[in-house]
C-alpha cells in the first residue's frame, strides 16, 4: 500500500469520508467565491459611474452595463476586471461569473436558495442562469418555479425544453426571431488552434441539407478535376485539397452582384495573411525545422512552410528581421509601422493580465501618455486590446513597462500583477488593507 500524507487516510472507509468533507468544502468555497462577486458589483452599482453621454456613437470613459438579464442591477463596467484579476481568471470569464451571480440572485432566487443551501450544484445553476439571461422577467420566474425543486434531477435536455417554452410563452416575437437569426444547431468549425505539427486541422460542421448537398458537390467535382489533372492522389486527400481550392477561388461562396449591364461582377478571392515565423537555420539547412504560426500559436514543419510557398496562387511576402531588443524612438505621436511590427512581436497578446486576445488585433498603447511626456518609443509601447485599453485610460489601473515583453501592473484596489510574455502571475496574493 502506498504511503500518504493524508490525515487519518489508514482505511478505505477513512480515504472515501475524507474526500467528501473535502469536495463539500470545496463546492462551499466555490458558492463563497459567487457571493463575494454579488457583494462586489452591488460595491460598483450603476450610481458609481460618471453619466457618459454618446458622441456621434463614440463612448469615450466608463458605463454602466448589463450583465444580467432584465430586472438585474446594472454593474460598473471595468469592475469585473479586478475581481477576475485577483482570482487568475479573463475579464471575459469574471464577467461571466458576475453575470450568472446576479442573474441567480436577482431572477433566479428559488434556485439560488437551494445552491446557498448545497442542495444544487452550482455548476448546473451557473447553466440555467446563461440560459435565461435574454428572457424577459416573468419568463425567468416562470422558470425559476418550474425547476428549482427538480433542478438537481431533472436533465439537462428538459431544463432547455422548459426555457424553449418559456421564450415562446413570455417573449413570442423574441422567440421567433431568435430562430431565424440563429439557426438553429447549425455550426461550421475550423480547428486552427489545435493545427499539428503536420500542418493540418481538423474541420467540422453541421449544415442545412441544401446547403451540405450543395458544398458536397462541390468537392466531389473539385476532387474529381484535380483526378483528371493527374493527382494520384486518394479520393480523401483529394476531397481534403478540393476544399482548399474552394476557400481560395470562393467557386462556392462567391456573393456575385448583378452589374448595371446585367453581366455578373465577379468578387475577387479573400486573401488569408499567415505570419509565418522561421529562424535563420531553418531557411538555411536541408533538413526539416520547426516554424511558428502567429495565427494559431502553433508550430509546422518547414517543409509544410515550403509546400505552402510552392503554390502558385500563394503570394509571399518577406519582412525584414525586426531586432526585438533593439530601440527605436521617433518625436511623433503616430507610431510607425516597424514600431507597431516590434511590440507586437516582443509581445503576442495584449499586455493586460490574463488576457489572451492577439496583440495584431490590439491597439498599440504608449504605457506613459504620449499628452503626459511619454515617448512614442520600444520602452513605452504596449499592445493593450479596446476593452483593457479604455480601462487603462479611464479608471485607476496603472502599468509599466520593464523589458521588451514583461509588464508591471496595479489595480485599483493595490494588486500587482507581472504579465511577462504572455503569462500572468499576482505579485501580491491580497491587496493591502485600506
Amino acid at each position: 500500500m502506498a504511503d500518504s500524507e493524508l490525515p487519518d487516510c489508514d482505511t478505505p472507509a477513512a480515504v472515501l469520508a475524507f474526500a467528501q468533507r473535502r469536495r463539500a468544502a470545496a463546492q462551499r468555497a466555490e458558492i463563497d467565491v459567487v457571493e463575494a462577486a454579488l457583494v462586489w458589483a452591488a460595491m460598483h452599482p450603476e450610481e458609481s459611474v460618471a453619466d457618459q453621454t454618446p458622441t456621434a456613437g463614440l463612448v469615450f470613459g466608463e458605463l454602466a452595463v448589463p450583465l444580467a438579464g432584465e430586472g438585474a442591477p446594472l454593474v460598473a463596467e471595468f469592475a469585473p476586471m479586478e475581481f477576475g484579476a485577483a482570482l487568475g481568471m479573463s475579464t471575459e470569464s469574471s464577467r461571466a461569473l458576475v453575470g450568472d451571480a446576479l442573474e441567480l440572485a436577482h431572477r433566479l432566487k428559488r434556485t439560488w436558495k437551494l445552491v446557498r443551501a448545497g442542495k444544487v450544484p452550482l455548476w448546473k445553476a451557473r447553466r440555467l442562469a446563461q440560459l435565461t439571461t435574454t428572457l424577459p422577467l416573468d419568463g425567468a420566474d416562470f422558470v425559476d418555479r418550474q425547476v428549482a425543486g427538480v433542478v438537481g434531477k431533472i436533465s439537462w435536455a428538459g431544463i432547455e425544453r422548459l426555457v424553449d417554452q418559456a421564450r415562446v410563452a413570455f417573449d413570442p416575437e423574441g422567440a421567433g426571431k431568435q430562430r431565424r437569426e440563429a439557426a438553429d444547431g447549425r455550426r461550421f468549425d475550423v480547428h486552427t488552434r489545435e493545427a499539428t505539427h503536420d500542418g493540418t486541422v481538423h474541420v467540422e460542421g453541421v449544415l442545412d441539407l441544401a446547403d451540405a448537398l450543395d458544398l458536397d458537390t462541390a468537392i466531389r467535382q473539385g476532387a474529381e478535376e484535380l483526378a483528371t489533372l493527374g493527382s494520384s492522389e486518394s479520393l480523401d486527400v483529394r476531397r481534403s485539397m478540393a476544399a482548399g481550392e474552394l476557400a481560395r477561388r470562393q467557386l462556392a461562396f462567391d456573393l456575385r452582384a448583378e452589374a448595371g449591364d446585367g453581366a455578373a461582377s465577379v468578387v475577387k478571392p479573400r486573401q488569408v495573411v499567415i505570419h509565418v515565423h522561421l529562424s535563420d537555420a531553418a531557411i538555411s539547412r536541408d533538413e526539416a525545422g520547426i516554424a511558428h504560426v502567429e495565427e494559431t500559436r502553433s508550430i509546422v514543419s518547414t517543409d509544410q512552410v515550403r509546400d505552402w510557398c510552392a503554390n502558385p496562387q500563394t503570394q509571399v511576402t518577406i519582412k525584414p528581421v525586426i531586432d526585438l531588443e533593439a530601440h527605436h524612438h521617433t518625436n511623433a505621436y503616430a507610431i510607425p509601422d516597424r514600431l507597431v511590427d516590434q511590440t507586437r512581436l516582443a509581445q503576442p497578446v495584449c499586455a493586460f493580465p490574463w488576457c489572451e486576445r492577439p496583440a495584431r488585433r490590439c491597439d498599440t498603447d504608449h504605457v506613459v501618455a504620449h499628452g503626459a511626456g511619454g515617448p512614442t518609443c520600444s520602452c513605452n509601447l504596449a499592445p493593450l486590446c479596446r476593452r483593457h485599453h479604455r480601462a487603462k485610460t479611464h479608471t485607476a489601473w496603472t502599468y509599466d513597462k520593464t523589458d521588451s515583453a514583461t509588464y508591471v501592473w496595479r489595480s485599483p484596489h493595490g494588486l500587482h500583477l507581472v504579465k511577462d510574455r504572455g503569462t500572468t502571475r499576482l505579485v501580491t496574493a491580497h491587496p493591502p488593507d485600506e
